[in-house]
């Protein structure tokens, strides 16, 4: 027998069996006409012709695209429900040779993730995205989206929409066609085998300039959906051609200006070996002595206590002396009075989470922080907690407590709002983790107003004066 020679085969970036599907393995989720089946095996197939599977990052946030990490054989990550540009520009900053594609319905592109596309689009980050525009809420029972037609009736718009009440549809294109950064930005269709070919063409291109560092890259895609349309699948590509190519929504190129990418503009952050400029000095984060043992940290207090800026400056001081460090902070809308945490991580490994749910050390600044978070904290832990406002000791008796009069200090020295520095510089004097010479030189770096700086030091003197009187260091 001759060799077989094989034209046409299931690309190799998409899976050959769907295995989350259990028995019906080679059935998709998608209804009979849907577009997301076409767009998605063009993707695949110019993935393979650039040869990038490998280094892809797939992101699926809510809505029909959230099916495609069954079926694409890359990296992948699902998204809430409109954050894919705010996850792409994570997986850019950490990784910079990943090719990453947001994949992203109309609901949530133009409705619920408007902020996060304008604002990726505006800082020209090289990702791509692919828009399915099918002009409704397709996956949750076919609402009216920011892109539906006028008059066109939707289960939110049953008598259709209405300029008047919903406003014009968005023209997402011609939105991030205002911005100066995108390097390339086109509408395409699915209504015809001609425009599927020309929509192949624009994927190519917009994932070959993110490969050659050329910026951002936006493709919409028309695309039908029979089921909420209550069309068949042939009357649905008709109706994108007679109804939604038109006026509404052109078909056309709106940028193509691909500019190369300055490497300074595209840094990878990696807090292990970023080095920090500062206008005193240069801090060097490389750290090449044995493992030290990570700090989970929460420090907890009112808003106006210091709270967020407390973890800011642990955090820099853990920063310049080598640490990875993560930071999140917690509060309320109230600007004073309200209650505020913050978060701080510092270890030799990589830091998987940000959030600490149980502290090895907690800060509590006043009483309520106690009452909150004592049961929280790790067995022989560490509790530093401000008696100048907290009445009572720790009910715990397997942990470490340290009771130091900060705002009394702080007070006392004629800045009462440096209680945080008192408290972290306590933490550092006492645990030694952080030395006290680094604490100092982060206060210029990280308290907001220099006028302060020398009464900040002058606290933290203060504060060693205490703590060896009171012989805890």
């Amino acid at each position: 027998m001759p060799d077989v020679q094989i034209q046409y085969s299931k690309s190799a970036s998409m899976y050959q069996l769907f295995f989350r599907k259990e028995n019906d393995q080679k059935t998709t989720h998608y209804c009979p006409g849907c577009g997301h089946g076409t767009a998605q095996k063009l993707i695949a197939s110019v993935i393979d012709e650039l040869a990038i599977q490998d280094r892809t990052v797939f992101l699926s946030p809510v809505g029909c695209s959230v099916f495609s990490y069954y079926y694409f054989d890359t990296g992948n990550i699902q998204c809430s429900h409109g954050r894919a540009p705010a996850v792409a520009t994570g997986i850019r900053r950490t990784l910079s040779d990943a090719i990453i594609i947001a994949y992203q319905g109309d609901g949530d592109l133009a409705g619920i993730g408007m902020t996060e596309i304008v604002h990726a689009a505006n800082r020209g980050e090289n990702i791509t995205v692919f828009f399915i525009n099918n002009a409704i809420y397709g996956m949750t029972g076919g609402q009216m989206a920011p892109t539906t037609p006028i008059g066109v009736k939707t289960l939110t718009t049953p008598e259709g929409r209405s300029k008047s009440r919903d406003g014009n549809p968005i023209g997402m294109c011609e939105l991030l066609a205002s911005l100066q950064a995108p390097a390339y930005i086109e509408r395409c269709s699915l209504s015809t085998p001609k425009q599927v070919l020309r929509t192949r063409l624009a994927i190519k291109k917009a994932l070959d300039y993110q490969v050659r560092k050329k910026g951002f890259s936006f493709v919409e895609i028309l695309s039908p959906c029979p089921t909420n349309w209550r069309m068949s699948p042939l009357d649905a590509r008709a109706w994108i051609a007679g109804e939604l190519e038109g006026d509404i929504f052109p078909l056309k190129c709106f940028r193509d200006v691909p500019q190369e990418i300055q490497p300074d503009s595209l840094s990878v952050i990696r807090p292990d070996i970023v080095t920090l400029l500062t206008k005193d000095s240069i801090l060097k984060t490389s750290y090449d002595g044995p493992p030290r043992a990570p700090k989970y940290i929460k420090i907890a207090g009112f808003g106006g206590q210091g709270v967020l800026s407390a973890g800011e400056l642990v955090a820099f001081s853990a920063l310049e002396e080598g640490f990875n460090v993560s930071w999140l902070p917690s509060y309320g809308p109230e600007m004073r009075g309200g209650s505020a945490n913050a978060s701080v991580i510092c270890s030799d490994e990589p830091i998987g989470s940000p959030v600490v749910d149980c502290p090895n050390v907690l800060i509590a600044m006043n009483n309520p922080s106690l009452e909150l978070f004592e049961n929280s904290v790790t067995n022989n832990g560490i509790i530093v907690l401000n008696s100048s406002l907290v009445e009572r000791k720790p009910r715990r008796t397997d942990v470490k407590t340290y009771a130091i009069p900060a705002t009394d200090i702080a007070k006392k020295a004629g800045l009462v709002s440096a209680a945080n520095v008192v408290m972290i510089t306590a933490l550092a004097a006492i645990t030694g983790f952080l030395h006290v010479s680094t604490v100092k030189h982060s206060i210029g770096n990280v308290l907001r107003k220099k006028l302060y700086t020398d009464k900040n030091l002058e606290i933290v003197e203060n504060t060693l004066s205490y703590l060896r009187e009171k012989e805890m260091m």
